[in-house]
């Protein structure tokens, strides 16, 4: 249907159809569109002739596709009928569609340029005479001396016998993977998967601006065979991530399938990593510029508070069509057309953008080799000044990276080399620099860039980056584990721990630990933290010296304080636990004051006089002198309350930063449990689990400390004031005075409910965005519900753990010398392990468990709370060491009319809310260990999947 209505020039129908909103131009209004829900945008198109273009735009609909799909994305020939198949609308569409409308009077430059972009040919869009270097099967020498960490280069030969280069073309591909999914990389938050015959469909007729591309980096577990029809090419087999375990180092290596048209945007390897990319078909065009230099048209954003580096840049098509005619011959990036069978090299910290010229198909890996492991450490480094510079170059310091909201870095219009700024921000960490304003010229070198590291952040204290290539933990299992396989690279590793971890502070600290309680100095192997926590842990000599720093003073005090008030009620008990706890040698607290450090000794009781004279504001609510233990579980309960609803780290001031908690415990003979999982038959799994279950029911038994006089807390604006208890605190919901743990416990769990989706959604992958969706309606409106049945409280609070992990259980070889000798000076103790070790010996077992190590999240909560994590990371998932753990703990099995009781009380219940509310992202460890629940369709469904076993017991 056309409408010839009377506008005399060309655009007035515009102004008349979008009323007030034509003041706004196309590419502002279509952005708009593209934050509607697709019934919004749907009824928007009947407001006007106008509006009905805009909202019909097919790469609208393909935002908008992208952003709710739900499900394998199947191409239903336009975007508008693929997003309506998401919705399962297609059929109803189809019934009422009629022919698409048109329009006189109205035009726009921006729609044409779009449109002219998705159909634009590449056929002679090739660059023959690029200007990087092609070199025929080079060297290990050559590549070491002249390019490896320094230039890019095209590599011929490297993959002439790999099955790879005659195999992967579509067609074979297709023949023997059509079912096979692959994941697609796009500008959506999600992870979106596709059939490989679907998406071989979608190429052939899709007309997209920036075409589906697959970039799946788990392709080796979809399509394992494909892992056979390549090798790292001998050039870059030195891989530092190796010594990680596959499922805990970062994506390194991808396939990469696109149409003509697609590719990979401006960006810099994650991490700073290295790259190599070997292409088996199609042709690629290539663009690259050296580090600091941001191409024209590209924004780099980092936050000011966690360091997380977000980049603006418009599609590989856009750019060398919009921007790259603007570029003087001076200002143009390195350039090269890549064939197949040639292999590219990418540096660490190199900027580069990719274009398929036609279909192609290729393999990428990124690697940590000596040439740029220290950059890749520096990367890690908490702050976020290192890492604009780093990307930036010195235009990072320009305008500042200071606006966390905008700190905007925008391209250049001449060569990175010709950049000089001028630097009064902040003073370098050079002697010539002295805090005065220097001139600077940019340099991808380590030295100049650790320059602009943040001394007063530090990686046990200060927010982890989300935009970092690997986490927290596995940084610090990194690390150490380089630090014990390759001995050959300690002074490297050293340097890289300084600059990620700050390692050295931390070494010295422990020094000086030693040398106040006449204990030996730490030795240069024992420089280094071990394990994965979140505070140092030294290992030296026959000690244990471990710092807390996690979370600032306020919670470290509160961990050590709680972990020795634990230990003097242990030591007072006849509890068989205290036989599996490592014995305290010393403990107290360090200060750094007037450039030294002064140690005071603590025993946990009363508030510590180096502490109060910090003058901390927040000091005055714990000197209750009733209280034997201010920083005792009763004060950390409090405190966890108070921080209940935050959900930002709190940092403390420059005092309290400067002053950390420590204790020094007995080493014990043996490895964590992490370290020889591997080895371990299955009779020494199940003697584990019975250990734990024993060792739980000792925990869960000890009677609680009694809380000091007058204790109290706001809730909802109420004082809750606690009745002294006989150690388990059983809540009566009819007193007025309800148990401050149970009140505590729930209200810290209600608050986390209260940003559950938002925190599912920042999580991500693997949670399937359909349970995200639903978490509102499968959790209690209030946690309380889940441990009351009529009208009666059903669970105990107890002492808890809170943290029973792989590297906080220590295994002991099984032989008499090493499980007795250092335990002769206690014959209860050394007759307990002379049982242990005979029943060692008669079931075979090389390793048996010994010690719980890191008591440090102490805390008081449902029992339930210690299986979590044990079967997540200890078990991983065996059902079978469970039911061990459950037998050997003593727990009742329900009466068969128990198990029918109502699904709110039920324990699989509460595990699952707590799985969901916790602070840690557990479900990213549930969707991991059991792939199949990704497309689970309810919460009930991952319920029972996980822990339905629970309800054959009274928990």
């Amino acid at each position: 249907m056309e409408f010839n209505l009377q506008f005399p020039p060309e655009n007035h129908r515009r102004t008349a159809a979008l009323g007030h909103a034509h003041v706004l131009p196309d590419e502002t209004l279509c952005a708009i569109l593209a934050k509607l829900a697709p019934h919004d945008v749907a009824r928007l198109s009947c407001v006007s002739s106008v509006m009905y273009v805009l909202c019909n735009e097919e790469p609208l609909w393909m935002s908008l596709c992208l952003d709710i799909i739900n499900r394998p994305l199947e191409y239903k020939g336009s975007w508008k009928r693929t997003t309506l198949h998401q919705l399962d609308l297609l059929e109803k569409y189809e019934e009422m569609h009629k022919r698409a409308l048109y329009f006189q009077g109205f035009s726009s430059l921006f729609l044409y340029r779009r449109l002219y972009r998705c159909h634009t040919s590449l056929s002679g869009f090739s660059f023959d005479d690029g200007n990087v270097t092609r070199r025929d099967k080079l060297s290990l020498e050559e590549f070491d001396n002249e390019y490896d960490g320094k230039y890019p280069v095209l590599i011929t030969g490297l993959a002439e016998s790999w099955p790879a280069s005659k195999s992967w073309t579509c067609e074979q591909l297709l023949l023997k993977y059509p079912e096979t999914k692959f994941r697609i990389s796009q500008r959506s938050p999600k992870k979106i998967n596709i059939k490989f015959k679907d998406y071989v469909s979608y190429m052939q007729v899709q007309r997209d601006e920036d075409p589906l591309y697959i970039f799946d980096d788990k392709f080796g577990e979809s399509a394992p065979d494909l892992l056979k029809d390549y090798t790292v090419p001998h050039l870059f087999q030195e891989d530092y991530f190796n010594v990680l375990d596959i499922d805990r180092r970062p994506p390194f290596r991808w396939l990469i399938i696109g149409p003509e048209r697609s590719g990979a945007s401006w960006h810099v390897d994650p991490g700073l990593t290295s790259a190599w990319n070997t292409l088996l078909c199609g042709r690629k065009r290539w663009a690259l510029y050296p580090p600091g230099r941001v191409p024209l048209g590209v924004t780099v954003h980092v936050n000011e508070d966690n360091g997380d580096v977000d980049i603006d840049t418009p599609s590989s098509l856009q750019w060398w069509l919009d921007f790259y005619p603007l570029l003087a011959e001076s200002a143009k990036p390195i350039e090269c057309t890549q064939l197949p069978g040639e292999t590219i090299y990418v540096p660490s910290g190199w900027w580069h953008c990719v274009l398929n010229l036609e279909t192609s198909i290729a393999v990428t890996q990124n690697f940590v080799n000596s040439r740029n492991f220290e950059f890749v450490c520096l990367d890690m480094a908490p702050g976020y000044k290192h890492k604009g510079i780093c990307r930036a170059g010195l235009l990072a310091l320009d305008d500042g990276l200071k606006n966390s909201e905008n700190p905007a870095l925008h391209a250049p219009s001449y060569p990175a080399r010709e950049n000089r700024a001028r630097v009064d921000r902040f003073p370098v960490d050079m002697a010539q620099a002295n805090n005065a304003s220097v001139d600077l010229e940019f340099s991808y070198d380590i030295n100049f860039l650790a320059m602009f590291l943040d001394k007063e952040r530090d990686h046990y204290t200060f927010p982890w980056s989300s935009s970092n290539c690997i986490g927290q933990r596995e940084m610090r299992d990194w690390l150490f584990k380089l630090w014990l396989r390759r001995p050959e690279l300690k002074d490297l590793v050293w340097k890289g721990a300084c600059l990620a971890l700050n390692v050295e502070k931390w070494s010295q600290i422990a020094g000086e630990i030693c040398s106040f309680h006449g204990l030996s100095f730490p030795l240069d192997d024992e420089k280094l933290p071990v394990g994965t926590g979140s505070n140092p842990v030294f290992l030296v000599g026959d000690y244990v010296i471990k710092i807390f720093v996690e979370g600032g003073l306020q919670n470290s005090l509160f961990g050590l304080g709680t972990e020795l008030e634990f230990r003097h009620l242990l030591n007072n008990s006849k509890s068989p636990l205290k036989n599996c706890i490592p014995s305290i040698l010393a403990s107290g607290i360090i200060i750094f004051e007037n450039g030294s450090y002064r140690l005071f000794p603590w025993d946990g009781k009363g508030v510590p006089e180096v502490v109060s004279s910090c003058n901390l504001t927040w000091l005055s609510s714990y000197k209750n002198a009733d209280a034997d233990h201010p920083f005792g579980v009763w004060g950390k309960k409090q405190f966890e309350y108070r921080n209940s609803g935050s959900i930002s780290w709190s940092f403390g001031n420059s005092e309290s930063n400067l002053v950390w908690p420590y204790i020094v415990t007995r080493r014990c003979t043996g490895k964590i449990f992490a370290n020889v999982r591997d080895t371990l038959s299955p009779e020494s799994l199940l003697a584990l689990a019975s250990f734990l279950g024993e060792q739980l029911h000792n925990l869960h038994a000890l009677p609680l400390p009694k809380p000091p006089v007058n204790y109290s807390i706001l809730l909802d604006g109420c004082a809750i004031q606690l009745s002294h208890g006989n150690g388990h605190l059983k809540c009566d919901e009819d007193e007025v005075g309800q148990r401050t743990g149970r009140e505590v416990f729930v209200s810290v769990l209600n608050q986390r409910r209260k940003y559950v989706t938002r925190c599912l959604t920042e999580w991500g992958e693997p949670i399937p965005r359909e349970l995200i969706n639903k978490v509102n309606e499968y959790l209690p409106i209030d946690v309380a519900s889940v441990f009351e049945g009529d009208g009666e409280v059903l669970k105990s609070f107890t002492w808890i753990h809170s943290d029973i992990m792989d590297d906080n259980i220590y295994m002991e070889p099984c032989c008499s010398s090493a499980l007795l000798a250092e335990d002769a000076s206690d014959p209860e103790l050394a007759d307990n392990k002379e049982i242990r070790f005979k029943s060692c010996r008669q079931q075979k077992h090389s390793w048996y468990p010994g010690y719980i190590l890191d008591l440090s999240d102490l805390s008081i909560g449902d029992p339930l709370l210690d299986l979590i994590p044990i079967y997540l990371d200890i078990f991983r998932g065996d059902a079978g060491l469970l039911k061990q753990l459950l037998d050997s703990y003593g727990a009742p099995v329900e009466r068969e009319h128990q198990i029918k009781r109502d699904v709110s009380t039920r324990p699989s219940y509460r595990a699952m809310c707590y799985c969901i509310l916790h602070e840690e992202n557990l479900l990213g460890a549930i969707f991991s260990l059991w792939k199949e629940l990704r497309n689970a369709s309810s919460w009930e469904e991952v319920e029972e999947k996980i822990w339905g076993d629970l309800n054959q017991y009274s928990l």
